[in-house]
């Protein structure tokens, strides 16, 4: 009889922010907790805009990868997931 299925990771990734350049501004989120998909968790500076990145999936915010008030470049992994099954 096979064992649970191992829990599915899941990152978060900046987006293309049309080459402006990004500073992660707030988490709103703390590491550990449960989340919703699409639920905010993380709050991004670039230019004069603010942009809420949003929970992939449901589960638990397991990775903080980046400091609030540190720059971010687009692609790069800021959260680590790990989604309910």
């Amino acid at each position: 009889m096979p064992g649970p299925s191992p829990a599915r990771r899941v990152s978060l990734h900046v987006p293309d922010l049309g080459g402006v350049a990004a500073t992660v501004s707030l988490w709103l989120v703390p590491e550990g907790a449960a989340v919703q998909a699409g639920d905010r968790v993380i709050e991004l500076v670039a230019g004069a805009a603010t942009i809420d990145l949003e929970a992939p999936v449901t589960g638990r915010l397991t990775g903080q990868l980046v400091d609030e008030d540190e720059p971010v470049a687009t692609g790069r992994p800021v959260a680590e997931f790990e989604a309910d099954a």
